[in-house]
């Protein structure tokens, strides 16, 4: 376990968007979920919040994730009917540490 995994203390569906032929010559999109992870979900402080606003990204949600996670930019985490929709993923300097995802909150469509 990672030295973080005590403190990822929530779990979270992955779902990733996948497109295939539909036969006909066109494709068809979906999201399906990938996996369920153990995570941290925290509020960013003032100051994250106004560096994306600068950086012209909408940051409502920091997920800390275990280091090695495969959750991808454009990702949803999905967890008691709340979904976030993955911003960016960043490693800290020390690599093999946790992962760290920026997200934005997103009402579910159904």
């Amino acid at each position: 376990m990672s030295r973080v995994g005590r403190l990822l203390n929530k779990t979270a569906e992955i779902w990733r968007e996948t497109t295939v032929a539909d036969g006909g010559g066109g494709q068809t999109t979906s999201r399906n979920q990938v996996g369920t992870v153990r995570a941290r979900l925290s509020q960013p402080s003032a100051r994250e919040r106004q560096a994306a606003d600068q950086a012209g990204a909408e940051l409502t949600h920091i997920v800390y994730l275990a280091p090695g996670t495969d959750v991808r930019r454009r990702d949803e985490l999905r967890r008691d009917g709340q979904v976030l929709t993955v911003n960016a993923v960043f490693e800290p300097s020390v690599p093999g540490t946790y992962l760290r995802a920026d997200c934005t909150a997103r009402q579910p469509t159904s």
